[in-house]
């Protein structure tokens, strides 16, 4: 009976020591594998995918181990929409987005030591952006993120020289196929920025940019203009120059040339006819003028003093001086109205109707030029002809009268009483 109780003692003793010492293992056993698990690391910075071409995202498994039996998913933005699945050994494409399922794979030749490469062909602008590599095993996952980068480089570069106009000479630089937006810049022959008068861009069919800039040149400064692309992701950098010409800025030597022939024909049909009528008035001149003289120094009933207002409005009805004054205001107006319909724009240099809206203005300004001095010439005609013929008549009336004869005498008898009133 002492034995029994004594073993029973025993085994009381023993059973507390075991339990304190498999619970402990069993809860090691539990923790171990959480660290004995993984992490993913991708490819650093961001991966460089030529538009059309192939591009290659690689993660991997740290500590390598082998991720058949995982669960592999590549996607986007979206977990439940995968751009690649694979689990336990499948691909499973049903489950992919359907725009990815013909153009990826899954490079799976390392899949044992825990890394896979996913390859994309035929890169869209689409494919720009980030990409989630994500590995589970069991109640366990780690995912690694991969930036990708589409880029587009046009060799492709047209610059265009539009014909002169009144505005000044339009080049315009185009060219397509380009990701990202370029930046686009123009030139001169040393290397300095020539501000763009305008740029737009539009993007086609495959979300590639179409680009346009155009440069508004009013003087031959610039003989030689570059127009200057950059891929702003891989610093690729295109540029097309071309050499300008003096003879495409004809506009200045042309409005010379307009404003020269108006002034010849307004001398011709304005100066000429005043001379005309200034020689007509010669003879009635005299006569004033000698009566002037007189009347200047003794105040009569029939001879008042001459002040400077009359001296001033005698001028003034010269018909020298009435021919000049309409050629300096025609002038004046036609100048005016060149310079204003020369900086009036209606349209932006990049509108496809720029140039037509400027032919339009061109043909405006000639015909109001136009317009102007024929209204002008033929309004001075019609002055100088009627005064031409107010004054033959008044002339042909004092003779007639005997008015000139009598003037003479009146003359004389103010001198005599001038005389008379000195002594």
């Amino acid at each position: 009976m002492e034995s029994c109780v004594r073993i029973t003692g025993v085994m009381e003793t023993t059973e507390p020591s075991l339990t304190r010492y498999f619970v402990p293992m069993l809860l090691l056993q539990m923790i171990a594998p959480s660290s004995e698990h993984f992490t993913v690391t991708g490819l650093q910075g961001p991966i460089l995918a030529p538009f059309g071409g192939i591009v290659e995202l690689s993660c991997q498994l740290s500590p390598p181990q082998n991720a058949e039996h995982m669960e592999i998913r590549w996607f986007r933005d979206r977990y439940t929409q995968p751009v690649y699945l694979y689990n336990n050994g499948k691909d499973l494409h049903v489950e992919t987005i359907s725009r990815y399922v013909e153009r990826t794979e899954l490079r799976k030749e390392a899949i044992r030591e825990g890394k896979v490469t996913l390859r994309i062909h035929n890169v869209s602008v689409d494919d720009h952006g980030e990409y989630h590599c994500f590995f589970k095993d069991g109640d366990f996952d780690e995912e690694a993120i991969t930036d990708v980068k589409v880029t587009a480089t046009s060799l492709g570069i047209q610059i265009l020289v539009h014909p002169p106009n009144t505005k000044g000479l339009l080049v315009e630089c185009s060219t397509g196929g380009w990701f990202p937006q370029p930046q686009m810049e123009w030139r001169d022959s040393r290397g300095e920025i020539i501000l763009p008068t305008s740029i737009s861009h539009s993007q086609d069919t495959h979300k590639l940019f179409n680009m346009k800039m155009t440069l508004l040149l009013k003087q031959s400064s610039h003989k030689n203009v570059t127009c200057c692309l950059r891929n702003p992701v891989t610093g690729q950098e295109e540029r097309t120059s071309i050499v300008l010409s003096d003879q495409l800025f004809p506009w200045n030597s042309v409005w010379i040339l307009i404003l020269s022939i108006i002034l010849a024909l307004l001398v011709i049909f304005i100066m000429v006819p005043s001379v005309a009528l200034h020689r007509l008035q010669k003879p009635q001149e005299k006569g004033s003028r000698a009566r002037s003289s007189v009347c200047s120094r003794v105040c009569t009933k029939d001879c008042l003093p001459i002040t400077g207002s009359t001296d001033c409005s005698r001028r003034m009805r010269n018909p020298i001086v009435v021919g000049l004054i309409i050629i300096v205001l025609t002038l004046s107006v036609i100048t005016s109205l060149i310079v204003y319909l020369h900086h009036k724009s209606r349209v932006p240099a990049s509108d496809p109707h720029f140039q037509l809206d400027t032919m339009w203005l061109e043909d405006i300004t000639v015909i109001l030029c136009v317009l102007t001095v024929f209204i002008t010439m033929i309004i001075s005609f019609i002055y100088f002809k009627f005064r031409g013929i107010l004054e033959y008549r008044i002339q042909a009336s004092n003779i007639s009268s005997g008015t000139l004869d009598k003037s003479t005498v009146e003359e004389e008898a103010c001198m005599a009483t001038l005389q008379n009133s000195e002594t």
